[in-house]
């Protein structure tokens, strides 16, 4: 071909043998110039130059494309010379040739394609490009806009994972002009399911086994596709055992076999079940785990009052913070075990019918208490340092994990303890006498005041009933005046003992302090009480003063080589007072 195109028109000419002028030829190769602005056109190749490929479309000259143009179309396909694609004519150069496009010309078959797609509600294939603002940018031929809404029938947690994938569309809309097209693919997935869904109406029964797509996980248990209908697996219905969450045992996207346990037709609501398709384990438990077995089994939870321990799937007992230490007293269960930790332990009872089981772990090891008994019997006397102070009392330690309590009321026979600590410090070392062992409630009972006498046994025969004694006031009450005797030793004048003539109240009429003259009319060592007279003086008066004295100096009859007791001395004093009164 020359450059102003007439070759071929000359060539013609001649091959037919006529006789045809130069301005014909060039008025016959006007009209055959058919290639119009705004067309498409085949077009063919007839060179590669580097990135470029020349185009023959008929006309006057050549024209070259950018070879990027066929490269975004297929990648892969390998352009030679004498291939044909259509091409858009879009404009005449000034210099000579045409402007074309490959791009162009897809893009105007694509929007026809588009328009025909939406008129009959078919599907057009598009290839997800990346993320925009509100969803994702779909290449159809043209740039489409993918909304996320319409990408699927639940939302989708990783869109990036849908970068590069190829799919099939609804055109929802579209718009030539402005070069804008929405798509959607949940078009697409809602008019299979609503298929599957008819399907499975007929074919779905209560008791079914069947296959499903975990599609979302919450609190309360897995929601899963079945392939025409969703389903809902309740978490008490996932496993025979205790399940904290269901994300604990399942991912989105797993698919997982169930059970169909209801379905209601008219809702199309179906319940679902994974522990159903095996054998509920307790009703083999009574027999696997008897008292007194000894079983492993996975720490799995841990709680302030205990652990929990699963000794096989749907399977798990308890063992209470009491029943991990012989000795220990742990503040809390984790000082002990961690969960996942493997451990041993022993049953320690079934109920079967409330699906529990009480595990031991302390049971596995020697009783220390078994032994106490020997070691330590009843009145013997131990020493040890004081571990703790409490208002109650003072704890011991006597040996690892074993402590005795000295109550506040056995640790002194006389003195009044408001408080332990008035008297001892944490940390001291002392003696006590062993007073009981209870093995089963795992106390071991001390005393202090045993290692000495008790006075009280003595004052029954140091004030028998008749003798006078004398004291200072420590207390008066309502109800009568409190006389100590001797340290320890307190008696009580009633408030009908006090005189002949009826008192209602000796407050007012006695001073803390004062010495106080009475008669013993009763002595309790049992009961620790000493009961005196006032108003017994007073018929001893009526008598005679001299008798008392008398009849006291007969029952002393040590008085000359002085009193012996304390009792006595009272005894002399009470006498020597009368002869004064005699005198007088």
């Amino acid at each position: 071909m020359t450059e102003n195109g007439t070759q071929p028109a000359m060539a013609a000419a001649e091959n037919s043998g006529e006789d045809i002028s130069f301005a014909e030829l060039f008025e016959q190769e006007e009209n055959n110039t058919v290639i119009k602005v705004g067309e498409v056109a085949i077009g063919t190749v007839v060179d590669l130059a580097g990135d470029a490929v020349l185009i023959d479309v008929g006309d006057k000259a050549e024209s070259y494309i950018q070879l990027s143009e066929f490269r975004h179309e297929d990648p892969d396909r390998e352009i030679k010379v004498g291939d044909e694609f259509e091409v858009f004519i879009e404009k005449r150069k000034e210099e000579g040739g045409l402007l074309l496009s490959r791009e162009k010309a897809i893009a105007i078959k694509v929007w026809e394609q588009i328009a025909k797609i939406q008129e009959e509600d078919g599907t057009i294939e598009g290839r997800i490009e990346s993320r925009v603002k509100g969803g994702m940018s779909v290449d159809i031929g043209v740039p489409a806009f993918l909304p996320y809404s319409q990408i699927d029938l639940r939302p989708v947690k990783d869109l990036d994972a849908l970068i590069g994938q190829t799919f099939e569309f609804k055109i929802l809309k579209f718009n030539r002009k402005r070069n804008n097209v929405v798509v959607s693919r949940r078009a697409i997935l809602e008019e299979q399911r609503a298929k599957l869904r008819e399907q499975m109406r007929s074919t779905l029964e209560e008791g079914q086994t069947i296959r499903g797509a975990i599609t979302n996980i919450t609190d309360y248990g897995l929601f899963i596709d079945l392939g025409g209908m969703d389903g809902l697996c309740h978490i008490t219905d996932l496993s025979w055992g205790r399940v904290s969450h269901p994300s604990k045992l399942y991912t989105v996207g797993e698919e997982i076999e169930v059970k169909i346990l209801k379905y209601d037709k008219d809702s199309d609501r179906v319940s679902l079940g994974v522990k159903q398709l095996k054998s509920d384990p307790w009703e083999r438990v009574p027999e696997e785990y008897a008292a007194g077995s000894r079983v492993g089994g996975k720490v799995v939870s841990i709680t302030d009052y205990g652990v929990f321990v699963e000794l096989e799937e749907g399977v798990e007992g308890l063992v209470h913070i009491s029943e991990m230490s012989w000795s220990k007293k742990p503040k809390h269960p984790s000082k002990f075990v961690s969960v996942g930790e493997e451990i041993e332990v022993q049953v320690l009872k079934v109920e079967a019918e409330t699906k529990r089981i009480s595990l031991g772990m302390k049971q596995l090891l020697p009783n220390p208490w078994d032994v106490v008994e020997e070691t330590y019997p009843i009145g013997a006397v131990i020493e040890g340092k004081i571990k703790n102070i409490t208002d109650f009392g003072v704890f011991i330690g006597i040996e690892e994990g074993i402590d005795g309590l000295i109550h506040v009321s056995d640790l002194s026979w006389t003195e009044r303890i408001k408080h332990p600590s008035e008297k001892y410090s944490k940390g001291e070392t002392i003696q006590a006498v062993v007073l009981k062992i209870d093995k089963e409630n795992e106390r071991f009972s001390l005393g202090v005041k045993q290692l000495e006498p008790d006075p009280w046994q003595a004052a029954a025969n140091n004030y028998p009933t008749g003798t006078m004694v004398e004291g200072n006031i420590t207390n008066v009450t309502d109800f009568g005046v409190f006389v100590q005797l001797e340290e320890g030793i307190e008696g009580l004048v009633h408030v009908s003992e006090i005189s002949k003539e009826k008192v209602k109240t000796p407050v007012g009429m006695f001073t803390v302090g004062d010495t106080l003259k009475a008669m013993v009319i009763n002595v309790s060592a049992d009961e620790r009480k000493i009961g005196l007279s006032l108003k017994a003086l007073e018929g001893d008066e009526d008598e005679g003063k001299a008798a008392p004295a008398e009849t006291a100096s007969q029952k002393s009859p040590v008085q000359s080589s002085g009193p012996s007791t304390f009792g006595d001395l009272l005894k002399a004093a009470a006498s020597d007072s009368d002869e004064e009164e005699e005198n007088k």
